[in-house]
């Protein structure tokens, strides 16, 4: 294939891609996971923050969902559509780094990669953020490269929008500095007002965020130092903590891609001297060191590091296709092959006769929301002027998505938030007021003590497999007392 054609090509392996994904969304028969529906409550009411989460990906399912209404397609959209972007501009930068060769090998293992195979079927903030951290590293490595503004301001704008998509973004920062000092050739920036004036117009896109942190009491920041464990009494030593957050980056980037990734950082040192690979891993290297010593010392889950492979994505076809270019070949196929095994494993369960149990269906947290919230529905309608309540957020975030209530609010007696529903809800001033309130357990003994009455209306039982199912107990709570 001549370099001309790679990019066609590319453009046309990775539209088969997403619409395959798509397919395998309906065919899958999934409902909506927990965190997806949440970002659904929070594109109804558009903010520049949330509880736990900047507002980049409220406002793209917002603007989904007014054009193809609130349907699991639309709601999950945005990250189908931003990792082909992302695909487009990984070949621009190994076209810009290496050749066109590089960057469409770059863009098809970005493409097939376990992390977006299983993330392409779910919306998520890393969609936004791979695409702004890929966007940023381009328009760095071309305001490098050229007198003038434009670069450095869009790089700048596109660092606010990552910040504005997750606060992981701001690794970038001191990855780009280190470039600069780093390079002799790059060094006359620090002494430029371009490098700088992007970096505040970063911080200009990210301040009405800052401004509704400060002014709701930070909720994002302590919800981010509390999943980190910053200050916490657990920080420590935990070394088996590592080993599981270094395997997860194996699996997130394929069992053969991580082998090769593995041995290209292995021989950093000598590949420090060639200026693309050395700009790659500085992209790469303190940010899997800073992430990997967070796991060391207190938590980490295995995307906080994400970022790393869209460097990742560029260095191992760039080490590896001029020589071992078939192991480079195979690392792609080998993840394809394990993609089409995790979309159609149901499939493959029924055809071999083995039963999907809770165990084996990587599925189970996203089957059964729809009915069980219809099984609710039941009791809501009935009682049209009750305030609807639910136990927890999993399940008042499905609730909302599936019954739109006018009237719902977390249960939260002590005023002390921990989710978006505790922030934004609150029963303090319904007194009097009479309440649908959905729980796991059978009895609210502590619960109905707030309330004149209670009753128990009844129980929703939605049957998955044989050793799993939905179960909840629905109450009416008459009269609030108050907390």
């Amino acid at each position: 294939m001549n370099e001309r054609s790679l990019a066609p090509a590319l453009a046309l392996i990775t539209a088969a891609l997403t619409a395959y994904r798509l397919w395998v969304i309906q065919h899958l028969g999934i409902d909506l996971y927990v965190d997806e529906v949440q970002y659904w409550t929070w594109s109804q009411a558009l903010d520049w923050g949330y509880f736990s989460k900047p507002p980049v990906i409220a406002a793209l399912i917002a603007a989904s969902t007014a054009l193809l209404g609130n349907g699991l397609i639309a709601i999950k959209l945005p990250s189908l559509l931003l990792y082909p972007a992302t695909t487009a501009v990984l070949f621009a930068l190994g076209k810009r780094l290496y050749s066109a060769r590089v960057g469409f090998w770059a863009g098809l293992g970005f493409m097939s990669m376990p992390l977006v195979a299983a993330l392409g079927l779910f919306v998520s903030t890393d969609a936004p953020l791979l695409l702004c951290w890929s966007l940023a590293l381009l328009f760095l490595l071309r305001a490098l490269e050229r007198d003038g503004w434009a670069d450095w301001l869009a790089c700048g704008a596109v660092i606010g929008i990552g910040l504005l998509s997750k606060y992981t973004m701001a690794a970038f920062l001191p990855s780009a500095l280190l470039l600069v000092v780093l390079d002799a050739r790059h060094r006359r920036w620090l002494a430029r007002p371009q490098p700088w004036v992007a970096v505040l117009l970063a911080l200009a896109i990210l301040s009405p965020n800052l401004y509704w942190n400060w002014a709701h009491d930070f909720p994002t920041f302590r919800h981010t130092a509390e999943i980190t464990r910053v200050g916490h009494g657990e920080r420590g030593w935990h070394p088996g903590q590592l080993g599981e957050f270094i395997g997860a980056q194996w699996l997130s980037f394929g069992p053969l891609a991580g082998a090769l990734l593995a041995w290209a950082l292995a021989r950093s040192f000598g590949l420090w001297r060639n200026p693309a690979h050395r700009t790659l891993l500085v992209f790469i290297l303190p940010l899997l060191l800073l992430v990997s010593a967070q796991a060391l010392t207190g938590r980490a889950n295995g995307n906080w590091a994400a970022p790393i492979f869209v460097a990742a994505c560029l260095l191992v076809p760039a080490v590896f296709l001029a020589r071992q270019r078939g192991w480079v070949v195979a690392g792609v196929a080998v993840n394809l092959v394990a993609a089409l095994g995790a979309y159609h494993w149901p499939d493959i369960a029924r055809a071999t006769g083995t039963e999907l149990t809770a165990k084996n269906d990587p599925y189970k947290r996203a089957r059964g929301w729809l009915n069980l919230a219809d099984g609710v529905g039941h009791y809501t309608a009935a009682h049209p002027e009750a305030i609807l309540v639910a136990e927890d957020r999993e399940l008042i975030a499905q609730l909302l998505y599936r019954l739109k209530p006018t009237q719902y609010a977390a249960w939260n007696p002590d005023s002390l938030p921990r989710d978006h529903y505790e922030l934004t809800t609150s029963l303090a001033d319904k007194q009097g007021r009479d309440v649908i309130y959905v729980s796991r357990k059978p009895a609210i003994p502590d619960i109905a003590a707030r309330f004149e009455s209670s009753e128990a209306l009844g129980k929703v039982v939605v049957p998955i497999h044989r050793d799993f199912r939905r179960e909840v107990h629905v109450f009416l709570l008459k009269g609030f007392k108050g907390y």
